[in-house]
């Protein structure tokens, strides 16, 4: 693993206890220039680690509680006239940042959570017809309470497809809940972290990751898991384009941070899951058999070939 990257994780489970796996996911998922959704009930630690994310990697960071009177001008910004200048002035949202922190997306509104897609997907805001690009790197890290919690509702599919990665923190082993509590006793963790790296050398870190050699087969069994998804007979919509590309994607970031320069299907095999789960949407059948997709994304993984590369 690169010494830099080392160091980053290290940081960043002095805050972060008890969940490797869970902050490699995160951290590969910025190294992909992608967004990271995480599900779980309130106290678990989702807020915390994206807080604690923004400051180890030296990022500007701005959080947003989405709540139900939130409004797409708070997230992406509007425009005020100006009488010196006779003109509107841009008054920039809470998207200026490189890292926002959406809290509990799934419990503003529809129209809310659609000011998002552009900002995601195209690194921009379009305000009364002018668009400004965001800072970059910009990285979403939301959270959100399970569906079906008071006061929630579902994210649309076509902002879930946005997401590169849906992950659940999960409630810490006994050692580790004992650790919190023995570190949480008189101060805050938080306040003892430091930045690991600053921007231009996160930056730098992207491109690195972004240069991971692929062979083409890993494209076609990429391709051969994708297609399997919209031919299972359980799955109304299987995963789109955008979200092979994030496989792909995703799938770079996990060889990088092994330490190599170069791609092998057991990438891909081990980011699949993560990237495609929220990606499928279940037939009817499925659902009236409570299916669950996680429980799908594995026949699919068992039922396709993974191909032999050499190196």
């Amino acid at each position: 693993m690169n010494a830099k990257l080392n160091e980053v994780i290290q940081e960043i489970e002095k805050v972060v206890v008890g969940k490797t796996e869970i902050v490699e996911k995160v951290l590969m998922a910025v190294l992909a220039g992608g967004h990271v959704l995480m599900e779980d009930v309130p106290g678990t630690g989702k807020t915390t680690t994206a807080m604690t994310f923004a400051k180890v990697l030296g990022l500007d960071s701005r959080r947003v509680q989405f709540t139900s009177d939130t409004v797409p001008s708070d997230i992406i910004g509007y425009s005020v006239y100006d009488k010196q200048s006779n003109d509107f002035v841009y008054k920039p949202g809470a998207v200026m940042t490189n890292l926002l922190l959406a809290d509990e997306i799934n419990r503003t509104s529809s129209k809310t959570q659609s000011a998002l897609l552009e900002a995601m997907e195209e690194k921009r805001v379009t305000v009364d017809g002018k668009s400004y690009d965001l800072p970059n790197p910009f990285i979403v890290l939301a959270t959100q309470n399970p569906v079906g919690s008071a006061g929630t509702q579902m994210l649309p599919s076509a902002q879930l497809d946005r997401f590169m990665i849906k992950i659940s923190m999960g409630y810490p082993d006994f050692e580790s809940q004992v650790n919190i509590l023995h570190d949480r006793h008189t101060e805050n963790p938080l306040d003892k972290i430091h930045a690991i790296v600053n921007i231009d050398e996160l930056q730098q870190l992207i491109r690195e990751s972004n240069e991971v050699e692929v062979d083409r087969s890993i494209y076609e069994y990429t391709t051969e898991l994708t297609q399997a998804t919209r031919e299972h007979p359980m799955v109304q919509l299987g995963v789109s384009p955008r979200g092979a590309l994030a496989v792909c994607r995703m799938a770079k970031a996990h060889a990088f941070l092994e330490g190599r320069n170069y791609m092998i299907p057991e990438d891909i095999a081990a980011v699949f899951g993560d990237v495609c789960c929220h990606r499928i949407v279940l037939g009817t059948k499925a659902r009236m058999m409570e299916e669950k997709p996680e429980n799908i994304i594995k026949s699919v993984l068992e039922s396709v070939k993974m191909p032999v590369i050499k190196k």
